[in-house]
């Protein structure tokens, strides 16, 4: 018998017990639990949304808690995927949460993504999205997309009913993107672009309305204008050897056992985030600066990259193997773990 809290949805014809049903068989992985994520999670689960699965390895710190609205300051420091599913098990407690407390890799993605029936990308790099794209492609799964610049946000569905990929809009990587971290963002902004993917969620899954699909949304809200762009559909090589071949290093074996002749830790974190680290072999150069600061990396060492959530150490990552450097290796560890486990090694 259906739960009687979804009474309200289930009077619309379009939805009745037979779209009920069908939302309590759906399974989304959500990318990311930060902004976009807070956003969607509540009203996916609210829906009636079966199985709802989370993959974020950041922790909460005290500037997510202006638009991540899940958290509080008694949860700084904890996962933010684990302390999301916790609270909404509380809330919702026939939905089924799976936390995911690591970041999509090209190890993970492939096998996490055959568990579940669509992807929702509420991350913050641009990296990530590519990733997401090509192992969506890989195992035939839909993914609904948004992003947000400052006042403005997008949305699109890719991949869905034959419809064209992000890299039909996107095919190369921008180099001089910016994060909400560096550009500002409102959080009424990142909370209306989440609004817009649960709704694509939805009418995905009902068979109802008219996707996103082959064409983007852009929303300014200063304005109020909502503009779409349709893309050329043809299809392109998706497949970034380096997303799939990406390689990861757990910083207690490194700091274990390397000496001062052996291993860079680069901090690719902009100047003024905390925490500062001190470590035998430490670089820092901000993502932004690294193609131009290349020669300050030397070639004959292993090269070890972190930064302050994961993100960043994937598009330094790409940098670095694209411009001929081998045995360049992605942290697990964000910044402040890795200052923590620094401490109690040293």
């Amino acid at each position: 018998m259906l739960d009687s809290r979804y009474t309200r949805q289930m009077t619309l014809p379009q939805v009745g017990e037979s779209g009920q049903e069908k939302l309590a068989q759906a399974r989304v992985l959500i990318v990311g639990a930060g902004g976009l994520g807070n956003a969607v999670l509540p009203y996916l689960a609210s829906s009636g949304i079966g199985t709802l699965g989370v993959i974020d390895g950041d922790e909460v710190s005290l500037c997510n808690l202006h638009r991540q609205v899940l958290f509080s300051e008694s949860d700084i420091a904890l996962s933010k995927s684990e302390t999301a599913c916790k609270k909404l098990s509380i809330q919702f407690p026939a939905i089924e949460f799976k936390s995911y407390s690591e970041f999509l890799t090209g190890q993970n993605a492939l096998a996490l993504f055959r568990n579940y029936d669509l992807i929702l990308d509420a991350t913050d790099a641009i990296e990530a999205r590519y990733l997401i794209n090509d192992a969506s492609i890989l195992t035939n799964k839909p993914f609904v997309h948004a992003s947000v610049y400052r006042f403005q946000f997008q949305v699109a569905v890719f991949n869905a009913h034959q419809s064209g990929s992000y890299r039909c809009l996107y095919p190369l990587s921008p180099t001089n993107s910016q994060t909400c971290a560096e550009a500002g963002v409102m959080p009424t902004t990142v909370a209306m672009a989440g609004l817009y993917q649960a709704n694509e969620v939805l009418k995905y899954f009902l068979e109802i309305g008219q996707l996103l699909t082959n064409e983007m949304l852009l929303v300014d809200t200063l304005t109020n204008r909502q503009t779409h762009f349709a893309y050329d559909t043809q299809h392109h090589d998706f497949i970034t050897p380096s997303f799939f071949a990406l390689t990861y290093a757990p910083i207690e074996k490194i700091r274990l056992e390397q000496t001062k002749q052996i291993g860079i830790f680069l901090d690719v974190r902009n100047d003024e985030e905390l925490p500062f680290i001190t470590l035998e072999n430490y670089l820092r150069i901000p993502l932004a600066s690294l193609t131009i600061q290349l020669s300050l990396v030397p070639r004959n060492k292993e090269i070890y990259i972190f930064c302050q959530s994961g993100n960043r150490s994937i598009d330094a990552h790409h940098i670095l193997i694209e411009n001929g450097y081998t045995n360049v290796y992605c942290l697990h560890e964000t910044a402040a773990q890795i200052n923590q486990v620094n401490s109690q090694i040293s």
